[in-house]
């Protein structure tokens, strides 16, 4: 496998019973003569005859020349990556793992096949992208805890775990515990981060208790204290989030009804402040009604936007300003989590029926699935997209298994992250560098990203 020194690429030549390689370039020398082969379209599409391809990359320091290269239709990522990890010889770059796509799907069977799924002629010239493979996540600790952990959220070094036993927990990425903290009498659903900065953590919990609670720690002293319980929902509180400017937080019940409260250490918006802040007790700025069954899932997509998704089969999208729905996306399955991402405007969902799906709900088609995501093997209970990595999501579910996706590679998963002996119940991507899990096995397991790793110390 070698590059001519005129710069045009040689002919490449692996022979089995499945693929062969060859580029098609301009006339060349005799001692490099290609040979062509002249294929039927039923050839083709049976994976025995050749398909002419552009390779393509949007990342300029793995390009190769842009020229048509005439390729097996039977080729699958092993063979494409042999190919071009000869074609990139010249560059340095060796062993360089790589994934496709085609038609803005990621290649995992023969090329063939994918093509005939797309009823696109075998007789075009194909464009293949391909991009560097997304590193596997690592395997760090395991966090033990004395009850099943159903709520888990990142931020800096620290993780935020919620449990059955009715406590929350503060740890470090390491592993080490710092806080047990006592307060809900019932078990918790959701944890989210109000602020954190060097001296100071303050966050928010929610609890089958049907309260939420602020609480402030000092993180020096490692003391905490509840700076409010929050009062108005009348069933179990599910769902929890705080606003961009970490002014509000939203909550999502049994009870139907979403709830906007401050997240103000002083509540000065509420006409019963005083009174308020000598109890201890806040009340929403905002209820609003609209889901029929439980709110599964709440999230900001700005700071008067909201999300929400719930057993009733829909997800909607809340207009603070108008104090009303401002689009509603009906599905055919009950909702158990849903995501929204920043990066691509794009939502995804978690579902009984084994399957996550892609929504995008700026078209007219809002209800249209635009993509399943198949591979986990029960109820799939909690997803969330990377706020780095515009294509790539985790979830969990009831098979004990989390999973890494891309949202282009909608027939599997990109990684298995195993390590839960029970069903997963909660994930959180929020610090880029690490995807935390909780689960019925009492435990959070940690995960690193090498890649955020690397891209992190190249930008100190």
């Amino acid at each position: 496998m070698s590059i001519l020194e005129n710069g045009q690429v040689s002919a490449l030549r692996k022979t089995s019973e499945h693929f062969s390689f060859c580029s098609q370039v301009p006339k060349a020398k005799p001692k490099h003569r290609i040979e062509t082969h002249v294929c039927g379209n039923m050839e083709v599409e049976n994976g025995e005859g050749q398909v002419q391809v552009h390779l393509k990359t949007k990342q300029e320091h793995y390009a190769v020349p842009d020229v048509p290269y005439a390729i097996e239709g039977s080729v699958s990522t092993t063979e494409l990556n042999i190919f071009l990890n000869a074609l990139l010889q010249s560059k340095g770059a060796e062993g360089v793992d790589f994934d496709f796509l085609v038609f803005d799907e990621y290649l995992r069977g023969r090329l063939c096949d994918h093509l005939r799924e797309k009823a696109i002629s075998f007789e075009d010239a194909i464009d293949i992208e391909y991009v560097e493979r997304f590193p596997a996540p690592e395997p760090q600790d395991c966090l033990l805890h004395d009850d099943w952990v159903s709520a888990v959220k990142a931020s800096g070094k620290w993780i935020l775990t919620g449990c059955y036993d009715n406590t929350i927990n503060i740890w470090t990425y390491k592993g080490k515990h710092k806080l047990t903290i006592p307060g809900h009498t019932a078990p918790i659903k959701a944890v989210d981060w109000i602020s954190l900065d060097d001296e100071n953590g303050r966050f928010v919990s929610t609890s089958q208790d049907q309260t939420a609670m602020m609480w402030q720690w000092n993180i020096a002293s490692n003391a905490v204290e509840c700076v409010s319980v929050c009062k108005g929902h009348e069933r179990g509180v599910d769902s929890v989030c705080v606003s961009p400017d970490a002014q509000r937080f939203a909550t999502g019940s049994w009870d139907t009804m979403l709830k906007i409260w401050s997240a103000e250490l002083e509540d000065a918006g509420d006409s019963t402040a005083k009174r308020a802040k000598e109890s201890g007790v806040r009340t929403p700025r905002m209820t609003l009604q609209g889901h029929r069954e439980s709110i599964s899932a709440v999230q900001w997509m700005d700071c008067n936007t909201l999300l929400t998704s719930s057993w009733d089969h829909t997800l909607k999208v809340w207009d603070l300003n108008l104090e009303g729905i401002k689009t509603e996306i009906s599905t055919n399955k009950s909702i158990f989590d849903a995501s929204y991402s920043k990066l691509n405007n794009l939502i995804v969902t978690a579902s009984a029926d084994k399957n996550l799906r892609l929504y995008d709900a700026r078209t007219n088609q809002g209800s249209v699935v635009r993509n399943t995501y198949l591979g986990h093997n029960a109820w799939v209970q909690t997803v969330m997209w990377s706020n780095t990595e515009e294509f790539l999501f985790v979830s969990g579910a009831y098979d004990n298994q989390n999973k890494l996706w891309d949202c282009r590679s909608p027939k599997a998963p990109l990684y298995d992250l195993l390590g839960h002996g029970e069903k997963v119940l909660d994930i959180d991507w929020s610090n880029p560098k690490y995807i935390v899990s909780g689960g019925a096995d009492n435990t959070v397991r940690v995960f690193k990203s090498s890649k955020a790793t690397v891209e992190n110390m190249e930008t100190k």
